[in-house]
């Protein structure tokens, strides 16, 4: 049932290592059958949960937009017309290089959203590489672009102090945000956290210098920035310590961070 492509592995994240990086999709048939007890039940949204939304059915690379029409069109059927049916938003992020206008249009045919969250985490092409995200910085342009001009708000996902980020690493990213902030996205901002089970997970915590803080401080009073990045220097710092304190036994399977 579902898929068993290989997921991207990035190495800040837990999602991909629970189950070997593979997907498993659950079927439209077994999807649909929860939306009609939801409904049975006076439930009205229908979310999904997945870093990568377009990647539903897909047996590549490439979003599989037949599969992803199936899925909507048998979830907004069966939540009935007064339900809604919520894909690409929180919890369900995009993939910037899955953007496109048929894929756009799709979620506006069927979906109740009118945001859509977009997975960067860096402006940096030296730390998009490292952390193995699988994009570059260019398809987050694109994905933005495409996303406003087909009237979505955008939020876009980023992620600083990331292991091995230099102050030129931590400038192209504020520099990203900032023009994609200018397009009128909103950026999502999150500080780098040891994660367990993560390649990264014996990384230092993410360490965020003044002046970024100062200028990530400035786009949230303009309202162009938002999230619990400040929450989440402390919690990053705990995670580093209980590493510390617990260390694992044998070889560690942290992989190279950047030179």
């Amino acid at each position: 049932m579902g898929s068993s492509l290989r997921q991207n592995r990035c190495r800040f994240c837990q999602t991909p290592f629970m189950f070997s990086a593979r997907f498993r999709h659950r079927s439209v048939e077994d999807v649909r059958w929860h939306v009609d007890r939801m409904r049975e039940f006076g439930k009205r949204d229908v979310r999904f949960i997945t870093p990568t939304s377009l990647s539903y059915g897909a047996d590549d690379e490439e979003p599989n937009l037949a599969a992803v029409e199936e899925l909507l069109a048998s979830c907004k059927e069966g939540i009935g017309p007064d339900g809604r049916v919520f894909f690409g938003s929180f919890p369900s992020e995009i993939r910037p290089e899955h953007m496109s206008v048929e894929a756009l249009r799709l979620v506006k045919r069927y979906c109740a959203n009118d945001n859509l969250i977009v997975g960067a985490q860096s402006g940096s092409e030296r730390v998009l590489e490292a952390a193995k995200r699988g994009h570059d910085v260019e398809s987050v342009r694109r994905a933005v672009r495409l996303g406003i001009a087909e009237g979505f708000r955008i939020n876009v996902d980023m992620i600083f102090g990331m292991p091995g980020e230099d102050p030129a690493d931590a400038e192209a990213s504020l520099k990203l945000a900032q023009e994609l902030a200018a397009l009128g996205a909103r950026i999502h901002s999150h500080v780098f956290m040891p994660l367990p089970g993560t390649p990264w997970r014996d990384a230092p915590a993410g360490d965020v210098d003044p002046e970024t803080i100062r200028a990530v401080s400035r786009l949230a009073q303009q309202g162009a920035l938002y999230g619990h990045w400040e929450k989440q220097r402390a919690h990053a710092a705990q995670l580093a310590a209980a590493a510390q304190e617990n260390p694992r036994p044998g070889r560690s399977r942290t992989l190279r961070l950047l030179d």
